[in-house]
């Protein structure tokens, strides 16, 4: 982790940040006081606070809709980090299978809730509640695709942009400004040939354009679940 973040606050903030960009219900609205709270303690509200603002300040209809057209139907912001990375190559089944396998290597029994296991609501709750180690190694291996969904929520002026960026802030290394910086961090990652994504100089790339993607994949739009992390001994398929 960046080296000015303890492991506390680490955990705080992928907790809030899993809550919050998740699909709202009432839950989450009783919640809201007690995640300003802790995330003012932990000295990121100012990231927060946009989100949390336009959750309190409408009705739950309206903050369940903007979900559904921001996050679930619209690629724009996709939360499945290996969209951004791999985009419909063959290499992306390989990288969900090890992510997955990842879950099963923790030792505890990871409910996906019918979600694709680089779902990033369901990353981040592993990394805060699940197994701490192995959840910021995920993090800091998608810190391309982090990035760019930062990139896209601040071009949109979307109040998420603060959570990805407070996510991101708590990673080793400093943040890229531009698309190009982010494409030398997959490029240093994994082979070119297998990386999904077009030229990050072209306007036309903003995000990935795949139109086999849901079928091939079978992403559907989602309401995410409460991850449950059990020990277990057993698979977690």
């Amino acid at each position: 982790m960046s080296t000015d973040v303890t492991l506390t606050t680490q955990q705080v903030v992928y907790q809030a940040a899993s809550l919050l960009l998740s699909y709202p219900d009432e839950q989450l609205l009783e919640r809201l006081e007690v995640l300003r709270g802790a995330l003012e303690e932990a000295g990121f509200l100012a990231d927060f606070a946009p989100t949390l603002a336009h959750l309190a300040n409408q009705p739950l209809v309206d903050s369940q809709a903007f979900h559904v057209a921001e996050f679930d139907t619209s690629r724009r912001h996709a939360l499945h980090l290996s969209y951004w990375t791999d985009g419909d190559t063959r290499r992306r089944g390989e990288v969900l299978a090890g992510i997955k396998q990842v879950y099963r290597d923790s030792g505890l029994l990871v409910d996906l809730g019918g979600e694709l296991p680089d779902h990033l609501p369901l990353v981040l709750e592993f990394a805060a509640l699940g197994d701490p180690q192995r959840g910021f190694e995920l993090l800091t291996r998608y810190r391309p695709s982090l990035e760019l969904l930062r990139m896209q929520l601040e071009k949109d002026d979307l109040p998420q942009a603060g959570i990805v960026r407070a996510v991101c802030a708590t990673l080793p290394g400093k943040a890229p400004t531009t698309r190009a910086e982010v494409q030398a961090m997959v490029d240093a990652a994994m082979p070119q040939e297998t990386v999904g994504l077009p030229s990050y100089g072209s306007e036309q790339a903003q995000y990935v354009e795949i139109q086999s993607r849901d079928a091939a994949l079978g992403i559907q739009p989602s309401r995410p679940q409460p991850t449950d992390f059990q020990p277990t001994r057993g698979d977690t398929r």
